[in-house]
């Protein structure tokens, strides 16, 4: 079974849909139907339920009642959460090797563990990362595509 880690920037549009959000939700609507699995450091809870209060509360793009709903929407449809603390210090070894931020790294050192690739829609996040590790860092249209 094809088996990726997945970053908050895939799964929030699954329960706030975006513009190009389809690759998204392509891969939640394989996730949900057994045809993948799909990984996440612990952090995942939390930079999508941050990214869901700034939708809401700082660019007014939802009210508190849809935030609270994207949120339980979400929560209902996570992947298997793995824990962050095993994870740290390759992420920070990670962090200070690209100098990009150890959140966004517990993703890559999740990745690298499970010999998986993430998908991402972070474009600092797969610019710094896809230089060195190639296929293991794929946009959600890339990841997408490989589910035809």
């Amino acid at each position: 079974m094809t088996r990726w880690v997945v970053d908050a920037s895939v799964v929030v549009p699954w329960a706030v849909p975006e513009p190009g959000s389809e690759p998204a939700l392509r891969i939640r609507d394989a996730f949900a139907r057994g045809r993948l699995e799909l990984l996440a450091p612990g952090l995942l809870v939390a930079e999508a339920a941050n990214a869901i209060w700034k939708k809401g509360r700082l660019r007014g793009e939802l009210t508190d009642q849809e935030a609270r709903q994207a949120l339980a929407l979400l929560l209902a449809a996570l992947p298997e959460l793995v824990p962050d603390a095993p994870l740290a210090t390759q992420a920070l070894d990670l962090a200070l090797t690209y100098r990009h931020p150890v959140y966004d790294c517990l993703y890559v050192a999740l990745a690298l563990r499970e010999r998986c690739p993430l998908v991402t829609a972070d474009a600092a996040l797969r610019a710094a990362f896809a230089p060195t590790l190639g296929r293991l860092v794929l946009s959600p249209e890339e990841a997408a595509s490989e589910l035809r």
